[in-house]
């Protein structure tokens, strides 16, 4: 039963600061740090995501292999510009298409994934290793030096829990790399309800570049790079030529700058961090 959360707590300031509604109500946002939460509660995660919701809830490309394989290339090399992983988990591995490529880099990767189809297409069609269920509790049994989440902490029941897995499961000095959402973004700002990133339906949370940093250090970690990048980063040049007089003049407005990254105001937040080299072990 969906239950009503307009009375929830901020996630990053606790229950001493107000929250006031936003997009019709659609949205809270704590009035003190801008931390966003969707205001009614979605179903479990095991019941969303199934064949339905790479049907028809937006994801109907996650198993195309041109463009899943261009944004895995483009976020592995994202990611080795900060270090160089010899064993990863990704938590919500989807198709399996960001395995792949590590794999290919001589990457031990290991995907966790709550959706069935998508667990079993990646194992079934790219025979990647993949674990079926959620990662708050798969993780902590494993061990690696580095963990990758792409548009996974906006789906979790609860982003502490999930941060202090990936932190449990992580070595000392381990990598956790993140994107999300931003919804402090110059497109969120514009479009409001239109934003492609809100998506209430699967979205529950909503992070600003600054909640995402305050949520992570306070998990432990360290936070080394933080940028944000427009959706059109993730897109063929031979797509974002094709489409330019739609796509680049919104971005020139909101971001004053042709650049598919920038440090605050792109759709996508990223971040990278780490575990302090020397630490006494959660387990």
């Amino acid at each position: 039963m969906s239950v009503d959360r307009s009375t929830a707590r901020c996630l990053v300031c606790g229950p001493r600061q107000d929250h006031r509604p936003e997009l019709g109500g659609l949205l809270r946002r704590c009035a003190a740090c801008g931390f966003a939460w969707t205001a009614q509660e979605q179903a479990e995660a095991d019941g969303r995501y199934d064949e339905d919701y790479f049907a028809d809830g937006g994801y109907d490309d996650y198993f195309r292999a041109g463009p899943r394989r261009f944004e895995a290339a483009r976020r592995l090399r994202w990611l080795l510009s900060a270090t160089r992983p010899t064993t990863l988990i990704e938590a919500g591995c989807a198709g399996g298409y960001f395995l792949e490529a590590a794999h290919h880099a001589g990457i031990n990767a290991t995907g966790i994934e709550v959706s069935h189809a998508a667990a079993q297409y990646a194992r079934d069609h790219l025979h990647m290793p993949v674990r079926q269920g959620y990662f708050e509790t798969i993780a902590p049994t494993l061990t690696a030096d580095t963990i990758c989440a792409f548009h996974v902490l906006e789906h979790v029941q609860d982003p502490r829990a999930f941060l202090h897995a990936a932190h449990t499961a992580l070595t000392p000095g381990g990598w956790l790399a993140l994107e999300v959402p931003n919804i402090a973004s110059a497109a969120a700002h514009r479009l409001g309800t239109d934003w492609p990133g809100l998506q209430p339906r699967y979205h529950r949370w909503h992070f600003t570049p600054a909640t995402l940093t305050r949520l992570v250090t306070d998990a432990g970690f360290e936070v080394v790079r933080q940028d944000t990048a427009v959706f059109r980063y993730y897109m063929p040049l031979r797509y974002r030529l094709r489409h330019a007089r739609h796509l680049l003049p919104a971005d020139l407005v909101g971001l004053r700058s042709p650049r598919l990254t920038h440090p605050r105001l792109g759709d996508l937040l990223r971040v990278i961090a780490r575990t302090p080299q020397h630490r006494r072990s959660t387990r």
